[in-house]
């Protein structure tokens, strides 16, 4: 279903972006200097305009990206301490499964291991 979601968006994108470039293929020059435009060092000549709005919106999804993912940094950091935790406790639980499948029936570990409310009840 994904896939077949990614397909009609990346069509519908497709049908936008095509006649986009199509209707926009004259060039243009890129100023890189605010003060001096005619400035030839600072220039670049002759760019077709569709390239310029494809590289704005790439630049846009790029640092839009980048923005997202620096500010999910602490959400990421939790997560990835509840995870660390979480491993802790299986791992201490796995070890005392095992020290409970290995100890005797009369081993007084045994009852160490049982907690507080076996001990009443024994």
């Amino acid at each position: 279903m994904t896939g077949f979601v990614k397909k009609l968006i990346l069509f519908a994108v497709a049908v936008v972006l095509v006649p986009l470039s199509v209707a926009n293929r004259q060039t243009v020059s890129i100023a890189l200097n605010p003060f001096d435009p005619q400035d030839p060092r600072l220039t670049i000549p002759d760019v077709p305009l569709f390239w310029v709005i494809f590289a704005s919106l790439g630049l846009g999804i790029v640092l839009g990206g980048m923005g997202a993912w620096a500010k999910q940094g602490k959400w990421r950091k939790e997560a990835r301490a509840k995870r660390q935790e979480a491993d802790k406790w299986h791992r201490e639980a796995d070890q005392l499964r095992d020290m409970a499948q290995t100890a005797l029936p009369g081993d007084p570990a045994l009852k160490k291991l049982s907690g507080p409310a076996n001990q009443r009840a024994a």
